[in-house]
């Protein structure tokens, strides 16, 4: 199963806001949501719904299953977070 015909927006966050060149959308979690919102003011829902489906899709292995999907160029405990806390405050951010 590819992770891009699954969840599209949370690639586009992940490998383009989160990765390699992060620093070029911000230097905190709240300021690179906030750039990807502003870049892609009719995708952030989406984004939302794929976190929601991508939590009921792993109740019992988020974290082994993010890190298989995103883990070679991002992890969220560098940040602070877990990969649950990570997601939380996406979504946070973006509903706010």
């Amino acid at each position: 199963m590819s992770s891009s015909k699954h969840y599209p927006s949370m690639d586009h966050l992940m490998i383009t806001y989160f990765g390699q060149d992060f620093d070029l959308f911000g230097e905190t979690v709240p300021e690179i949501v906030a750039c990807y919102e502003k870049d892609s003011p009719y995708s952030y829902a989406n984004l939302i719904y794929e976190i929601d489906a991508f939590r009921n899709e792993h109740p019992n292995d988020l974290t082994i299953a993010f890190n298989q999907k995103y883990g070679s160029g991002f992890s969220p405990e560098p940040w602070g977070y877990t990969t649950a806390s990570f997601l939380d405050e996406v979504q946070r951010l973006l509903r706010d």
